[in-house]
């Protein structure tokens, strides 16, 4: 797919976007002295708390964590002693049971708060803000992939200046048995490295890396897989539980493998794609 294309088809989920958030504010105003939850803090340390080596509490996170960790206790999910502002497999766990409970299946149930689960779990106790919508799904270059994805990808090739082409999509349940299930929910993809120089192979991870996702260089020699480009999208809420952890090494400055070594990539500043739109 063009950029244009790429571009077009990104267009109808933005504007839903866009009327989302416009609502969001009314819904708020609305709401009186609920305190809030961000969206955008809980999902980060769902994705980043699991995978350290320790109880350190992901920064801007506490306050929101520990709103749904009291949620989840007040619902008899989480024990008390797991109220501590640290989203960690527990927390995980607890939330993925609670979205069970709301008869939500696969992706829908990663332990991942959502959008409509983490309203319904807030109602009457906290308003839900930073709000992170992964948009419907869309074809690019014969790969599905979400919206939001979507738009990253072509953020990216703006700031290439060049077209990326995929090897592999998102919501590919069964299929490259070397992706190990990354590839089973949304948010990530294998982007081609076919005619790349090493420096233009790094200077894509860069970019990818820019607009929010945990990227890196894969090659023959760290498994069963030809030279490809490997990106997770940080903070998409519809990540395979096997994502997430590579997004959350990313945060560790790990490479996202099973061995969990030190990143390889080229440093940037670590950041969403929400953050990195406010910029």
């Amino acid at each position: 797919m063009t950029l244009p294309a790429r571009a077009a088809a990104l267009a109808p989920a933005v504007l839903f976007a866009s009327l989302l958030t416009g609502t969001g504010g009314a819904q708020a105003a609305g709401a009186g002295a609920l305190p809030s939850v961000s969206m955008e803090a809980t999902v980060k340390a769902a994705q980043i708390d699991p995978r350290r080596p320790d109880s350190t509490l992901t920064p801007g996170a506490k306050d929101s964590v520990l709103l749904v960790e009291q949620a989840l206790r007040d619902r008899s999910l989480l024990d008390a002693k797991w109220v501590d502002g640290y989203f960690g497999t527990t927390t995980v766990a607890a939330y993925a049971k609670y979205q069970k409970s709301l008869g939500l299946t696969g992706l829908d149930a990663n332990g991942l708060p959502g959008k409509a689960s983490l309203t319904k779990l807030g109602a009457g106790r906290f308003k839900v803000t930073a709000v992170i919508d992964p948009g419907g799904r869309v074809s690019t270059g014969g790969f599905v992939v979400n919206a939001r994805t979507n738009g990253m990808l072509t953020e990216a090739e703006r700031l290439l200046g060049r077209e990326l082409v995929l090897d592999q999509g998102s919501y590919n349940p069964g299929g490259d048995p070397t992706s190990a299930g990354t590839h089973d929910g949304g948010g990530v993809v294998d982007v081609s490295v076919a005619g790349m120089s090493a420096a233009t192979r790094t200077a894509v991870v860069r970019a990818l890396r820019v607009v929010g996702f945990a990227a890196w260089v894969r090659s023959p020699r760290q498994g069963d897989w030809p030279w490809h480009i490997h990106a997770a999208a940080i903070s998409d809420p519809s990540l395979s539980g096997q994502a997430q952890h590579q997004v959350g090494d990313y945060y560790l400055g790990l490479n996202g493998l099973a061995d969990r070594g030190e990143d390889d990539g080229p440093a940037v500043t670590i950041r969403t794609w929400e953050e990195y739109r406010r910029r």
